[in-house]
């Protein structure tokens, strides 16, 4: 179904924000039929406050061979712990909460900068491409040849931007198997959040994304800084690895652990594998 007016809380920030969607009451509006699993866009209200969130009950989950371990629900609240760990804040307030349907996850629902024929304003610029070039302008990071019907080919691209950058250090830290354009949301104010981390925090390399055009370069300063950070917080007994250890395995922490110090290691974004296809599909 087309996506709902939304109904953003403006007073409330950070840990006001998380506990509204922890403790209020959900009302389901509608369903969101294009996803795989149950996603259901709700409210959530309390004590005079509203916002607009996503329900993504367990019991809605399709399951997944190669994610036989807890649910997807919790993979994507672990991911919200690891973005606020690095203090980027790319995941909107995510939450496990009870709900009409069971547990499941309640995230913040995002609301799209207007476009520019509703206000007349600048529109967002675009994030990915398809390019006849051989090779990217300026500007313009290369990802892959794509099949674009008829026999032909164009390059897809992705922005050389800052915030995409910061989102594919996240990926390689949360084994990130599901990086799609679609799951890019350019929010008011330029920010920029990822969403649907379900497929995460595998223990085996899956990484697959749409933001390659970084691979093999060199971390930036910030990057380095957080991936340090990250290391440190991750150690065993820390407040971070006792709520993660509410949502995934241990097996998949001390993997969480082996790649943040193999960033640390080789300072540089990491490469596809070879092992596992290295795009998601379909990629949007």
């Amino acid at each position: 179904m087309p996506a709902p007016e939304r109904i953003p809380s403006r007073s409330l920030t950070g840990t006001g924000l998380v506990a509204l969607l922890a403790e209020g009451e959900l009302t389901v509006l509608g369903q969101i039929r294009e996803a795989s699993n149950a996603v259901l866009y709700c409210t959530v209200a309390r004590d005079g406050e509203e916002a607009a969130c996503v329900y993504k009950p367990v019991a809605g989950e399709q399951p997944l061979w190669d994610f036989p371990d807890g649910t997807l629900a919790a993979r994507e609240v672990a991911a919200y712990e690891i973005s606020e760990a690095t203090g980027w804040g790319l995941v909107p307030p995510t939450v496990l909460r009870d709900g009409p349907y069971g547990e499941g996850m309640c995230q913040l629902w995002i609301d799209a900068p207007p476009r520019e024929d509703e206000d007349g304003g600048a529109a967002e610029p675009p994030l990915l491409a398809l390019v006849e070039d051989e090779e990217p302008a300026k500007g313009w990071k290369a990802v892959a040849r794509a099949e674009v019907g008829g026999g032909r080919t164009a390059l897809l691209v992705h922005a050389d931007d800052a915030r995409l950058r910061r989102l594919a250090v996240l990926d390689a830290v949360i084994n990130n198997g599901d990086r799609k354009g679609g799951h890019l949301l350019p929010a008011p104010g330029g920010r920029l959040y990822g969403i649907d981390h379900g497929v995460t925090f595998n223990a085996d390399d899956k990484l697959r994304t749409l933001l390659w055009g970084w691979a093999g370069e060199p971390l930036t300063a910030e990057a380095v800084e957080v991936v340090e950070r990250l290391g440190t917080e991750l150690a065993p007994g820390t407040p971070l690895v006792t709520r993660l250890g509410e949502l995934i395995t241990e097996v998949e922490i001390e993997a969480l652990r082996g790649r943040v110090a193999g960033l640390r290691a080789t300072g540089r974004h990491p490469e596809p594998s070879g092992e596992w296809p290295a795009i998601p599909w379909p990629p949007v």
